[in-house]
């Protein structure tokens, strides 16, 4: 039994510069302008005979604006940043320096009175170990990047430390396909190769 899980990355709340832990802003302008530019390439994952999304707003609001009519899942939600909820990584490392040079170096603790990152990877992990395995089922979840990244490295089995170097942009697609403790990251895109005169 195999299963073809799609993630979408929510569309931007705010500047990529202004990323925030647990952002729960909805979608801006550029967010929404971005989600009508990418509907004709993502709206075929609407078929998915599962749709799911994150708890936050503009993962929500991104899969409904994609027609997917998500079912949120709480197992997607962002990581928990304790005390750190709403604060941008340079706001944390102004208050709490030494702290956040511990979170970064080491995926248990959790200096913040959240969850550490290697709980998230592997709650993130869980749910997608638990999908329904129906042979050839697709399934499309929205969610936020963080959560993207977290799947990535379980379903690779890949380090911890993995997971600080994983870049997944607004809106883009990352899949992968296998069953329960045994999944494939697959590359979907067309190769179109240019020639010059």
């Amino acid at each position: 039994m195999h299963l073809r899980v799609t993630f979408v990355a929510a569309a931007r709340s705010s500047s990529l510069l202004a990323e925030r832990f647990q952002d729960e802003r909805p979608l801006d302008q550029a967010g929404w302008d971005e989600v009508q530019r990418a509907a004709p390439e993502l709206v075929s994952l609407a078929a998915s005979e599962l749709r799911y999304c994150s708890p936050t707003p503009r993962s929500r609001a991104t899969g409904d604006a994609l027609g997917y009519g998500p079912l949120v899942q709480l197992a997607l939600r962002d990581c928990d940043m304790g005390r750190w909820r709403g604060f941008t990584l340079g706001e944390a490392m102004a208050r709490e320096p030494q702290a956040v040079d511990a979170w970064l170096a080491d995926p248990r603790s959790t200096p913040h009175g959240g969850e550490s990152l290697l709980a998230f990877i592997a709650r993130v992990g869980a749910w997608l170990d638990t999908r329904p395995a129906d042979d050839g089922g697709r399934i499309v979840a929205v969610a936020e990047p963080s959560v993207i990244r977290a799947a990535l490295v379980y379903a690779l089995k890949a380090p911890p430390a993995t997971y600080w170097n994983i870049d997944v942009r607004p809106l883009s697609t990352t899949t992968v396909t296998g069953r329960a403790g045994r999944w494939n990251l697959r590359f979907d895109g067309a190769f179109t190769q240019s020639t010059r005169a």
